[in-house]
């Protein structure tokens, strides 16, 4: 399933939710510091995805059976994983801070790996630029944040 994304966000980040989350996006513990570097904040059912852009996001979101192990490194800016938990069986995108539903959809309830890769980072001028995203999903239990290319601007 692949589902192209296209909306207005702000604050340089969108949400990737289970519809149920609370969606505690506001504590100390959810935009750390490391959070902040790694482009990728992890909450109970929510990831924050830290983008160039303010404003316009443009992206696609792929649903795999499993996780894809050739990585074009080369191609990417930066590329971080994390995992989600999906309690409710549906996932939902979100913009900031309005928590406007951008795509929704069902899934098997359980827990998945979000890998989320940026391209066209360094277009980013003040507030906007040419930045895309492509976000990877699929079965997992691994729920810990790795980054596996850092950008570097």
């Amino acid at each position: 399933m692949n589902h192209k994304l296209n909306f207005y966000t702000q604050y340089h980040q969108f949400y990737i939710s289970d519809k149920e989350s609370q969606r505690k996006t506001e504590e100390d513990s959810f935009w750390t510091e490391g959070a902040t570097y790694s482009r990728l904040a992890i909450g109970d059912g929510i990831l924050g995805v830290g983008i160039g852009s303010y404003g316009p996001f443009k992206g696609e979101l792929i649903f795999l059976n499993s996780k894809e192990d050739l990585i074009k490194y080369g191609y990417f800016d930066h590329i971080v994983e994390g995992g989600i938990n999906v309690k409710s069986g549906i996932l939902q995108v979100l913009d900031c801070p309005n928590l406007n539903i951008e795509l929704e959809v069902k899934v098997n309830p359980g827990s998945y790996r979000v890998r989320i890769y940026s391209l066209n980072l360094a277009s980013v001028v003040g507030d906007s630029g040419d930045d895309y995203y492509k976000i990877e999903i699929w079965p997992d239990i691994n729920m810990e944040r790795t980054v596996l290319k850092q950008y570097l601007p």
